[in-house]
């Protein structure tokens, strides 16, 4: 009898750890980059052709590329008076410094889609106080961009439509959601902007 209780007593204990192993992995997974970082980059604009009607400076406003972590500038939310820097890439390493840019985007200010990332228990804690209608402001070398929100969108984690190019120059900005969720949010939170002043 005493030997039965021990092995339930272990079991019991086996089972226990197992248990706060499955159930707490979620919530160590949550610091995450969102899913736009594993997606299929999207080609640079500095490599393709002008759309037509655009003037062919504005896909040359960066000479050269960043590299992966590089400050590249700062993201202004008037709304909830922020200032965040951005970095090139959106690998923990630089989501853990600020804002994220999603290296297979074009860059803030050019032709087509400009992604930015962030963890919303950091950088983006009050994005869900900014609505449409609302300004952003990237400042970068190549100068100062303000975007105006067009729309608000909460997609599933494993969209794919956050990423894909624009007709003209756009800045989506996502982060995980719901923003009070613990553990790895089963959704994302999209703000889509159009260039309105360069």
């Amino acid at each position: 009898m005493n030997r039965l209780l021990k092995v339930l007593g272990i079991a019991v204990i086996m089972v226990g750890i197992w248990l706060i192993f499955f159930y707490s992995k979620p919530f160590f997974t949550a610091y995450k980059t969102t899913a736009i970082t594993d997606q299929k980059p999207i080609e640079q604009n500095n490599t393709q052709p002008v759309p037509k009607g655009m003037k062919a400076e504005a896909a040359s406003l960066y000479p050269e590329l960043p590299a992966i972590g590089e400050e590249i500038g700062i993201l202004s939310i008037p709304k909830i008076s922020a200032s965040l820097p951005i970095f090139h890439g959106t690998d923990e390493d630089e989501l853990e410094k600020g804002v994220g840019h999603f290296a297979g985007s074009v860059l803030p200010g050019e032709p087509d889609n400009s992604v930015l990332s962030g963890h919303r228990d950091t950088v983006f804690r009050k994005l869900g106080e900014v609505a449409v209608g609302d300004l952003l402001v990237v400042t970068t070398s190549a100068g100062e961009f303000t975007y105006k929100i067009r729309k608000v969108r909460i997609v599933e984690a494993d969209d794919r439509t956050v990423i894909v190019p624009k007709p003209r120059a756009t800045l989506t900005v996502t982060t995980c959601y719901p923003f009070d969720f613990i553990g790895d949010a089963p959704q994302r939170y999209i703000l889509v902007a159009d260039l309105v002043r360069k």
